[in-house]
């Protein structure tokens, strides 16, 4: 499919959304009971799973840090998660990068400090690949740490974000990520609006970088909305059980 064809002279996309909209976001948290905190994610048809354990007494101690936790990552993606049918392991290189950028956004985030040698692990399964991977992960990490209980100065929320025929998009699909549309992943903190990382998928014009940043900024503050209510809507029923 050429690049003219993901956009309609309506300024309509392939899936039918305007060029500002994301697609359906459908959240729920504490789908483990074994786990500290869990999360599973929708955003499109793009599906994760996320699970938390920690903060704990670090594994190798030679590893644990006298000031603070560490966050160990592990990202696996499903083999039947994509077309390809190609099975990846965790220790493949696009997967230790999602890994290292996750775990890079959250480090200055978490109240580390406040659980000197100790570790958090978070474990990200992605069952099925449909555009935006690394910031529907993101967006269920946020929710799975939160329904751990573990401190942070705020939710981080991402969004993807990309230029089609310069025109600047949100929230991008497959289809459209494999038509070679520039593509970012920006993922910051809602109330404060600090960026805590900006990943640039292929080139993109300077001209238009501003306003994609834009656009994925917009889509950050949505998905803030939507995981806010899901928290919550949580924290409610949680109260009426606990009121039972």
């Amino acid at each position: 499919m050429s690049r003219q064809e993901l956009l309609t002279p309506e300024g309509l996309r392939v899936d039918g959304r305007r060029a500002q909209e994301l697609r359906r976001i459908v959240a729920k948290t504490s789908v483990f009971s074994q786990s500290d905190g869990s999360a599973y994610l929708e955003q499109g048809n793009t599906k994760c799973l996320v699970a938390v354990y920690g903060p704990r007494e670090a594994r190798h101690r030679q590893q644990a840090m006298a000031d603070r936790a560490i966050i160990n990552v592990e990202f696996i993606v499903a083999p039947f998660s994509t077309t390809e049918r190609k099975k990846r392991s965790k220790n493949d290189k696009q997967s230790l990068e999602s890994a290292t950028f996750i775990r890079q956004t959250f480090e200055p985030v978490i109240l580390l400090s406040q659980f000197p040698r100790s570790q958090i692990d978070v474990y990200i399964q992605v069952f099925q690949h449909d555009g935006g991977v690394l910031a529907a992960c993101i967006n269920a990490t946020t929710m799975a740490l939160v329904d751990a209980g573990i401190p942070m100065l705020d939710f981080v929320c991402a969004c993807s974000a990309g230029a089609i025929e310069k025109v600047p998009v949100v929230d991008l699909n497959h289809l459209e990520e494999s038509a070679d549309t520039p593509e970012l992943t920006l993922a910051m903190l809602p109330r404060s609006n600090k960026v805590n990382l900006l990943e640039l998928q292929s080139r993109l014009h300077i001209d238009e970088l501003q306003d994609v940043m834009d656009m994925a900024k917009d889509g950050c503050i949505k998905v803030h909305d939507t995981l806010d209510q899901v928290v919550r809507r949580n924290m409610e029923h949680f109260i009426e059980r606990m009121n039972a």
